[in-house]
């Protein structure tokens, strides 16, 4: 996905709440892709060899059961459905946008306090990054420039940039600044280099602006003394990860669009009924 747009404003202004109502936002990804209920890993293997023409005995050895199993979510994808649903979570967040979608105004349920602290470390943050390549690319202009709010061009899906640069040997990429206060979450990253929590989010400001890397930054003011405020790791576009990104996602946009009609219906039954 090559093009998008920007909404230009001030990330937490009432400006970005607007331009976010109704629209799948990339830090809830990994909430709208939560299924419950469906194929195991195994399981999966077994439908697979079924419908590549393997009886089921065949299929079961292969897939590594002494019997054939009997599941009923293995039955329900033999007869070409989809077993499981989504979680509890994604439907909250799919009813969410639904009445966003119609005219709702709701205080952001899904923003913390530490977050609001984020978005302002946000500029301290930028400008470790803008350093930090600098030193590294020896150019003394590199820009980063906050993006405000980007979207798909049908607004269906969008993420807060908190930078899109375009000055690197990479080719355009992005940026992601992160301040968790978490000692668990501060630990993983810096002594383990576990960023895992942030791919889909990552990943999907990647498929939404078609760029080629994203800069995921840890910014802990607090660990300036043991010289480890700013902790930077380079991420580049996965291609196959973004496909079934973007297959989830569209699943889960059909279930926003049920619920959308549902609470129109509702709230003007006779325009519904025309």
């Amino acid at each position: 996905m090559a093009d998008f747009l920007i909404v230009e404003c001030q990330q937490g202004s009432p400006e970005w709440h607007q331009a976010r109502r109704g629209v799948i936002t990339a830090s809830m990804f990994t909430i709208a892709r939560q299924w419950v209920g469906g194929l195991t890993e195994q399981q999966a293997e077994y439908v697979r060899h079924i419908e590549a023409g393997k009886s089921r005995s065949e299929a079961a050895a292969l897939a590594g059961y002494r019997n054939p199993p009997t599941a009923q979510a293995v039955e329900i994808a033999l007869d070409g459905g989809t077993p499981g649903d989504f979680s509890d979570a994604a439907k909250r967040y799919a009813r969410t946008l639904a009445l966003e979608s119609i005219g709702a105004e709701f205080p952001d349920q899904y923003e913390t306090w530490a977050m609001r602290r984020g978005r302002e470390l946000e500029p301290e943050a930028r400008q470790m990054h803008e350093m930090a390549l600098s030193i590294e690319t020896g150019a003394l202009d590199q820009i980063i420039k906050p993006a405000g709010f980007v979207t798909t061009p049908d607004g269906r899906f969008g993420a807060s940039a908190d930078g899109l640069i375009d000055s690197d040997p990479d080719g355009p990429g992005g940026a992601e600044y992160k301040c968790f206060i978490d000692p668990d979450k501060v630990w993983s990253i810096i002594m383990d280099d576990d960023w895992s929590d942030l791919t889909d989010q990552v990943q999907g400001g990647l498929w939404i602006t078609g760029r080629r890397w994203w800069d995921m930054c840890l910014y802990c003011p607090g660990l300036t003394a043991a010289g480890l405020a700013f902790t930077r790791k380079r991420v580049y576009r996965d291609d196959d990860y973004i496909d079934a990104l973007e297959r989830d996602l569209m699943r889960f946009s059909r279930l926003v669009d049920d619920y959308t009609a549902q609470a129109q219906a509702r709230a003007n039954p006779a325009a519904a009924a025309a």
